[in-house]
């Protein structure tokens, strides 16, 4: 399985290029669900960290892609050089409670969660390192 990286600083308008990384290897055939979640999924974890991990501007995030469309998925890690933070500990939302009774804050983390098959994080050698999997099965 071929890995491919990008490695990019970590600012929100950095985006649409990462997102174009992340979809790198979807094909035309591949069903709009399963792109919308990848994309929602990139973007949440991107802009998370270009928003949180660093104090001051000027930190770098290194994104890597392997595979695609099939099952065995499509794997995106997410590495930087930021305070260190497991977003997967994150308590998840109370979705009984209504938008405004709700804390700002998590759900985005929540949906990515819902919406990968995998994720794992670690801190290593002082970095961030969060990995998710997504099986594109086309259907």
């Amino acid at each position: 399985m071929k890995t491919e990286e990008l490695r990019i600083e970590a600012k929100v308008e950095a985006l649409p290029e990462v997102i174009e990384f992340a979809t790198g290897t979807l094909t035309d055939d591949c069903p709009m669900r399963e792109r919308m979640h990848i994309e929602l999924v990139t973007e949440e974890i991107f802009v998370n960290i270009a928003s949180y991990a660093y104090s001051e501007p000027g930190g770098f995030v290194t994104i890597r892609r392997s595979g695609g469309e099939g099952p065995e998925g499509l794997t995106l890690t997410f590495i930087d050089g930021g305070v260190p933070y497991d977003p997967l500990q994150r308590p998840d939302p109370d979705l009984t409670l209504t938008a405004e009774e709700r804390p700002i804050g998590g759900l985005g983390v929540f949906l990515v969660k819902k919406i990968v098959d995998e994720a794992h994080y670690k801190y290593e050698d002082g970095k961030n390192i969060l990995t998710v999997r997504k099986v594109i099965d086309g259907n």
